[in-house]
């Protein structure tokens, strides 16, 4: 179970920062890239199977695909226990499946890691509840 921390601070948002929103759930990606590089240790980096990670939760802009680059690897994060869902590199992952790549390159990030970047407080109350919740079932 996650316990509530009291003293939980929102990631700021800056000008310019990515954002992945998720309800309301909104994630800061520019700073979990930056947390990512300064932790290569503790994050699980690994190879993960195109076709587990749908369309339907992508937006794709067309005009941007040329320029995807497939070296950086994308982002997973545990939204439910043991559940990883896509949070950043839905242009990669998409352009890996029209080249027909079954794999790609993935740091997957546990809920205490990527909880931190909640920028919201009200989001991080709920996402506790959301996470508990979770495990009743």
């Amino acid at each position: 179970m996650l316990h509530l921390n009291k003293d939980f601070t929102p990631f700021p948002v800056a000008n310019g920062d990515e954002i992945f929103r998720n309800g309301i759930f909104h994630f800061n990606i520019t700073k979990m890239l930056e947390y990512i590089k300064q932790n290569l240790n503790a994050i699980a980096l690994e190879e993960v199977a195109v076709s587990n990670f749908p369309r339907e939760f992508s937006s794709i802009n067309e005009s941007h695909m040329d320029s995807v680059v497939l070296s950086a690897p994308v982002i997973l994060a545990e939204i439910s226990p043991g559940k990883f869902n896509l949070i950043d590199g839905n242009h990669r992952m998409e352009k890996a499946r029209r080249m027909g790549l079954e794999k790609v390159l993935a740091y997957k990030l546990n809920v205490n890691q990527h909880i931190n970047f909640l920028t919201e407080k009200e989001s991080y109350n709920r996402y506790i509840d959301y996470w508990n919740d979770k495990l009743k079932i």
